[in-house]
């Protein structure tokens, strides 16, 4: 025998084999298998699954930098861990003189508790089943505070009074007659303690405020250190002064615009379409600037500091970028477990909402709502210069709403899944307004996820946010989008609408492959334009990319944020 001959016979002896043993798998072992010398049937193809798509296996390559997708794998609480903490148990609101049984205004019992609870360190309040009369808000100011309920078929808040009765009427800072209860505030408000008391008393004062990390004028911060130039994606970042910051801070990112406002050019993706846009006429949008994006420090090694989150855009010295303080924030608090209900009263003119509000978020980082409902009111669950949070399992039921949901006053790197709007129980009143799931102001790395929408549509709500993924949705695209004509563009660059199937056939505001630049929409289901149509903003090629269009079963991975997370990236 040659070298290697028996090594030949014994591969060719255990093809035989696999041969074998492949026909006994395809025909069934005793189910008619052939005898010896019968020619065996050929066997019928196994059923072939959906491909990945193109573009995945494009955005796996370049993860952190392509051009139209996100990298939006870290978004939500922690940066997207599917764990809430349980804290401790610190109160029970009825040891605080909460009753339960709908008699008396039980707001001022909660409200100590939460409060003794924040003044205490944090824990977890309870409420048992019950329905608890509120006639004021409900506030958590304290971090490592939650509000837990029973359950949300279980405990019940009944909200008797809205947000104009409670703190007074809400003027916008841009004029008018608006009433800035139609998109901030909430009958449950999450917000630092010392902001919020400079915010009500803003109100209170009619000296009406901004919003967002930085007080009510935008001027309460101060520079720990410059920030050397950097690339989207980068998560480690070179500074002036390492020793300005530490591990474990949170800090603001501040990118200031230039005169040419390339800034916002670079938002909406660049090119001779934004080079060419009149910037400086939108001055609702210039206002929004500088761009303040919250993240936390990782690690410090001298001057390298590693960020929690990569970057969310390039960092340039003509946008004076450096890190910064920011408001204390309301960081790791909750509320789980309940049902917010206010007293049914006809949906408002659109603008006019007296605030009869759901959750709201403020100046909040790494917090969340778990298993939460709220019914008949105005506006449902808000985030509002709010970063890095996770609403999971909440629902929007009643009356109907004007802004189901809404993200604004640059909220960023937030995680709203399995979500519901439900159809609305009564007609809609003329003149008020529907919208969805809303997201405006320079708002960007937001993902809605898993949601079923009986009502309302894709509210991009002018103020060019950007870099956001609605995936997995279903969605009764019946709403409208609103907007300043002043505020900008609808979209800036990277989003992406990622199987989506539509219920009634309309596309405005879900396929955006005509109007946003930079954009994906791919596996939606087949639509036509009609009712609100819009036009680009952005003049010449959007860059946009349209796949798997009228087959969203066919589309792989089916859901475009889970799927980052699988990457595992660091």
């Amino acid at each position: 025998m040659k070298d290697g001959q028996g090594a030949i016979d014994r591969r060719a002896l255990l093809r035989s084999a696999i041969v074998v043993a492949a026909g006994v798998t395809a025909t069934g072992a005793g189910l008619g298998a052939a005898t010896a010398g019968e020619r065996r049937p050929p066997a019928p193809p196994l059923p072939r699954g959906p491909k990945s798509s193109p573009l995945w296996r494009e955005f796996t390559r370049s993860p952190y930098t392509h051009p139209q997708i996100p990298y939006v794998g870290k978004a939500g609480r922690r940066a997207g861990t599917t764990r809430f903490p349980r804290l401790p148990v610190v109160a029970d609101v009825k040891r605080y003189g909460a009753r339960g049984d709908g008699s008396v205004d039980d707001a001022p019992a909660i409200n100590r508790a939460l409060a003794a609870a924040g003044e205490r360190g944090g824990g977890t309040v309870t409420i048992p089943p019950g329905t608890y009369r509120i006639d004021d808000v409900i506030r958590i100011g304290h971090s490592d505070v939650v509000l837990r309920g029973a359950g949300s078929g279980r405990t019940k808040l009944l909200a008797t009074r809205n947000l104009t009765e409670i703190i007074g009427k809400y003027g916008s800072r841009y004029g008018g007659d608006k009433s800035s209860w139609s998109w901030a505030g909430g009958l449950i408000w999450l917000c630092p303690q010392e902001r919020w008391a400079s915010l009500t008393a803003a109100i209170k004062a009619q000296a009406w405020p901004f919003e967002g990390w930085t007080g009510n004028k935008r001027d309460e911060w101060r520079t720990l250190t410059t920030v050397a130039p950097a690339r989207r994606g980068d998560r480690t970042v070179t500074v002036a002064d390492g020793s300005a910051v530490e591990r474990g801070r949170l800090v603001l990112l501040r990118l200031a615009d230039d005169a040419d406002h390339t800034l916002l050019q670079h938002m909406a993706g660049g090119g001779p379409g934004p080079a060419a846009y009149n910037w400086p006429a939108m001055t609702k949008l210039t206002s929004y600037v500088p761009y303040e994006w919250p993240v936390r420090i990782e690690s410090v090694r001298g001057r390298k500091v590693t960020l929690e989150r990569p970057l969310p855009l390039d960092v340039r010295p003509e946008w004076d970028p450096r890190l910064t303080t920011l408001a204390a924030p309301l960081a790791n608090s909750g509320v789980e477990g309940l049902t917010l209900e206010a007293v049914e009263t006809p949906q408002s003119p659109h603008l006019l909402d007296k605030g009869y509000n759901g959750v709201t978020f403020q100046c909040a980082y790494d917090c969340w709502a778990d298993d939460v409902v709220v019914r008949h009111v105005d506006n449902g669950f808000g985030l509002v210069a709010a970063s890095a949070c996770t609403l999971r399992r909440t629902r929007v039921a009643g009356r109907g709403s004007h802004h189901p949901y809404f993200c604004r006053e640059g909220s960023h790197d937030n995680l709203i899944e399995d979500f519901v709007i439900e159809e609305r129980t009564v007609p809609a009143p003329a003149g008020t307004q529907l919208h969805g799931i809303n997201t405006e102001g320079l708002s960007s790395y937001n993902v809605w996820s898993r949601g079923r929408m009986e009502m309302g549509t894709f509210d991009t709500h002018r103020g060019m946010p950007f870099a956001s993924v609605r995936t997995e949705i279903t969605v009764e695209n019946n709403g409208r989008h609103g907007g300043d004509a002043i505020a900008g563009p609808l979209y800036g660059a990277r989003f992406a609408h990622w199987n989506v199937t539509v219920t009634n056939g309309r596309a405005g505001l879900v396929k955006i492959d005509e109007i946003a630049p930079y954009s994906v929409t791919a596996g939606i289901s087949e639509v036509t334009e009609f009712d609100q149509i819009d036009v680009p903003d952005f003049t010449g090629e959007l860059h946009a990319r349209l796949e798997a269009y009228g087959t969203p079963e066919a589309l792989r991975p089916r859901n475009l944020y889970e799927a980052q997370r699988g990457l595992g990236l660091g």
